[in-house]
């Protein structure tokens, strides 16, 4: 009896496609949160690809565009120039765009990404239980608007168009810090990523 090749090759195909599938759906089930409207953001201390911890909450003061993504993710490589120009364009009026990067990828391959790509903004090394904080990220990319305040404004997932986000982008910008201390955030490095 002979086996046709190709259609081997579908089954495997079909059983990785399933194992990746299952693998990835099991992580995610669970008790994990879902974030409203209005809710704090969860904090969280993450390694940036210059080796220094970076916490959200030092970045209260600033509106924060919080990616989670992944190398492998092509929508990411869509969405990702978009923040790049966006960083630019609403940096000054207190913006800050934050990359987690949620794969297995190792730090020097995720650098070398991100200056392929030309990011301009932090990239930090994400954890599973960061990603669970904010829901279980079900899908990549995934994208949280934080206001200055620290408060959650907006969240999209997948893949939507850049005047969507910048919607998300200037509600965010347009929140209130919660006291007057935080207004005077410092940027984040990130030269260093370059």
């Amino acid at each position: 009896m002979k086996r046709n090749p190709l259609a081997l090759v579908v089954v495997a195909l079909m059983v990785a496609l399933m194992l990746y599938v299952g693998f990835h759906m099991a992580r995610r089930t669970g008790s994990a949160p879902r974030l409203a409207k209005s809710t704090i953001a969860p904090d969280f201390s993450l390694e940036s690809l210059d080796g220094k911890n970076v916490r959200l909450s030092d970045l209260r003061g600033k509106a924060v565009l919080l990616n989670f993504w992944a190398t492998w993710c092509a929508p990411c490589k869509i969405e990702m120039p978009w923040f790049v120009e966006l960083q630019n364009q609403y940096g000054r009026e207190g913006l800050q765009v934050v990359g987690v990067a949620m794969d297995d990828a190792s730090k020097e391959d995720i650098a070398k990404f991100a200056k392929d790509m030309g990011v301009n903004y932090p990239i930090l090394i994400g954890k599973e239980s960061v990603g669970d904080q904010y829901g279980g990220i079900p899908a990549l990319p995934e994208t949280f608007f934080i206001g200055r305040d620290g408060k959650m404004v907006d969240k999209i997932i997948g893949l939507k168009g850049k005047g969507e986000i910048e919607e998300s982008v200037k509600k965010s910008l347009n929140t209130q810090p919660a006291n007057s201390q935080s207004a005077t955030v410092p940027a984040l490095d990130t030269q260093a990523q370059k």
